[in-house]
């Protein structure tokens, strides 16, 4: 049984949503921040009275004003998908810059441990590969990805300064194409819109010729490694994701087949900086945290696949 109080910020989020479950079922005390820009109050609706949980709707890019006693933080308020960050530039690099050092400060100010989420997208378009912690990435800082990118990466520089210069407690994840259920439908992100199409039988659209590879993490592995690293001592960036590699064609014929979809593949124009491969090292996090991910891609695509046809049944 605990009484600690963690913060988590993007609480409405994908990721952040789960991540409340997680620390809910361990008993702390929760507080979920969210401005609801892209965030949805679906994702909590199930918490409503749960006398653990607190919401408050709250922007990290203003100072954040909370009265209770914090003693962990994840920050994890971010515009992350692709549709997303093209739509809001400068408030995607405010979020990760003004808005992390608010959540930096607010660290300080209650000498709290806190996780911040970066990302894969860090090393660009790699030319290493696997992509391992120590790699410096390939990276067009004014491309039309390089506002995420850059956002990121500033996070990052932000925390270590923070780290070496005042002391603070920081760890740093730098997730991998994490998917399951929650993920907005229409997000832009490879498999809810796969998903999305091949349910309602109408053309996937892949970019490029679809021989570029991505590697997914379910959702409850993901938590389980963020958790794993708010533990730990180490206060560098660590990779969370599955090392198994996919091509994007590999991944419509899993979906087509899961779902008995009767859709055809059409093919658009790959986008700019768009990534050719990735997928990462993950032996720092085996050996530091324990952790590698248990969830196979079909088991997974199948806990997600039934979480959009219960959503599209509900929403009949």
């Amino acid at each position: 049984m605990t009484n600690k109080t963690i913060l988590i910020s993007g609480c409405c989020g994908f990721i952040g949503s789960h991540l409340c479950d997680h620390y809910l079922k361990k008993k702390f005390n929760v507080i979920g921040i969210d401005n609801l820009l892209t965030g949805s109050l679906s994702n909590i609706s199930h918490l409503e009275g749960n006398k653990n949980f607190r919401f408050f709707e709250l922007d990290v890019c203003h100072k954040i004003k909370i009265d209770s006693k914090i003693d962990y933080i994840l920050h994890f308020a971010s515009t992350a998908s692709p549709i997303d960050y093209l739509k809001f530039p400068i408030k995607t690099l405010q979020i990760g810059s003004v808005g992390t050092e608010n959540i930096l400060k607010l660290a300080i100010k209650n000498d709290a441990s806190v996780l911040l989420a970066s990302t894969s997208e860090v090393y660009g378009d790699p030319l290493q590969h696997p992509q391992k912690e120590s790699y410096f990435g390939n990276v067009n800082p004014i491309g039309p990805r390089g506002v995420y990118d850059e956002a990121k990466r500033y996070l990052e520089a932000m925390t270590m300064a923070y780290h070496n210069k005042r002391k603070l407690n920081t760890k740093i994840v730098r997730i991998f194409n994490t998917y399951g259920p929650r993920m907005r439908i229409d997000d832009g992100r490879a498999i809810p819109t796969f998903i999305n199409q091949a349910l309602n039988n109408k053309d996937l659209t892949v970019f490029g010729n679809g021989n570029q590879t991505r590697s997914f993490c379910y959702i409850d592995d993901t938590v389980e490694g963020i958790s794993k690293l708010l533990d730990c001592k180490y206060n560098y960036p660590v990779n969370i994701g599955n090392p198994v590699e996919f091509t994007i064609l590999e991944l419509t014929e899993k979906i087509k087949k899961l779902t008995d979809s009767e859709s055809k593949i059409i093919y658009k124009k790959l986008p700019e900086n768009d990534p050719k491969v990735r997928r990462p090292n993950i032996e720092l996090a085996k050996n530091i945290l324990k952790w590698e991910p248990k969830v196979k891609l079909n088991d997974g695509l199948l806990k997600t696949i039934n979480h959009y046809q219960n959503l599209y049944k509900f929403n009949k």
